[in-house]
């Protein structure tokens, strides 16, 4: 039986390549905290985990001070073990984002370990359900962005095979209206218009904005309220014929029930760091599909392709590169879809040498 022996906790910054604004803030940077599994069998998983600017050293500090020395001499491949473990010597912190994002940062690099160790990539060790998963694009969708990028941008996302794209809104609701017109009059009626409100509108105000936008045939209306808010959705689901979407700002299997239970919500977009890694994860995407519910995970695309092409009801992936300079590859795309790595381990290419460079100076710990 193999046991961990030591403990790497680290956070690298990344600067997003383009502005990135929604209807409540801008996505100023990537703070990505990272933690590095030894066993004493010599095999090492890695993991990771991120905020969008704030947090990044108080994640460092709960790994570093609080569950890395959890770890030490206890058996990696016993995951869901180690991860109830740390979930309830967590209690007092916990369900929250802070906890949730640290725990995904170890979650993860012990499935790392786990496949490594097995040989096998992680949508195989995971469940192997699909082979790829269709793409839509974000990148081009931001809220300062004006009508004509915007349709340019989903022009090219469409030739280049992608499914869909991704459109902020937040502006004026008949403003938001013609931006989301003029996409969908130049791409036609097959190719998907997300939109996405980023928790800032009350729940009339997000009832009128359904309506308005019903007549556009949306794939789905992201984050129209607050997360917190499971009656305000129970409403607008009530009330309006476009999907309602979900899950990146929850941080609980119990939380999703919740919501599913309810029918407040009909896509499920669980984000893998802040629901606490991949075992809760993969939990969540199995009670959608007891209940008929897609998931289309929120952001980090290089972790999210391989869990989703795991499971049945994995519909989705979001495409915004943010790992190409950590990397020395980046997510394969086939014809507007994402294929999972078929290297053991977590299918994500890390340059070492570029990781090492760009460390936060003060976000180092070796616990052992």
């Amino acid at each position: 039986m193999a046991k961990i022996e030591r403990v790497e906790v680290f956070m690298v910054d990344l600067v997003p390549k383009v502005k990135r604004t929604d209807a409540i803030q801008a996505f100023v940077s990537q703070e990505t905290p990272f933690v590095r599994i030894y066993a004493d069998d010599g095999v090492v998983g890695t993991g990771y985990t991120y905020t969008i600017g704030t947090g990044g050293h108080a994640v460092v500090a709960l790994l570093a001070r609080n569950l890395a020395p959890q770890l030490i001499g206890r058996d990696p491949e016993k995951v869901e073990q180690i991860w109830k473990a740390l979930f309830f010597h967590t209690h007092a912190t916990a369900v929250g984002a802070i906890t949730s994002l640290a725990l995904a940062a170890i979650d993860t690099a012990l499935w790392d370990m786990r496949c490594r160790r097995s040989g096998r990539p992680l949508h195989i060790e995971a469940g192997g359900a699909q082979d790829s998963v269709p793409l839509y694009t974000t990148e081009g969708g931001w809220l300062h962005i004006e009508t004509a990028e915007l349709v340019e941008d989903a022009l090219r996302a469409k030739a280049a095979g992608f499914g869909g794209s991704k459109i902020k809104v937040g502006r004026p609701p008949k403003e938001d209206v013609a931006r989301l017109t003029a996409v969908r009059e130049a791409v036609g009626d097959g190719f998907e218009i997300m939109v996405d409100g980023n928790q800032g509108a009350e729940v009339d105000k997000a009832i009128r904005r359904a309506r308005l936008y019903e007549p556009l045939d949306l794939a789905w209306y992201e984050e129209p309220l607050p997360a917190e808010d499971l009656g305000g959705h129970v409403r607008l689901s009530a009330a309006t014929t476009l999907p309602i979407a979900v899950g990146e700002s929850i941080y609980s299997l119990q939380h999703f029930r919740e919501y599913l239970q309810r029918e407040a919500a009909s896509v499920i977009q669980v984000d893998v760091a802040r629901i606490g890694g991949i075992t809760p994860w993969l939990k969540t995407a199995h009670l959608a599909e007891a209940f008929n519910v897609a998931v289309c995970p929120h952001f980090l695309m290089e972790l999210h392709v391989a869990i989703t092409a795991a499971v049945p009801n994995g519909r989705w992936i979001e495409y915004i590169p943010q790992l190409d300079s950590l990397t020395t590859e980046g997510m394969r795309i086939e014809n507007g879809r994402a294929v999972p790595s078929d290297e053991p381990g977590l299918g994500i290419a890390w340059d070492w040498e570029a990781v090492d460079r760009q460390r936060v100076e003060d976000a180092t710990h070796i616990v052992s």
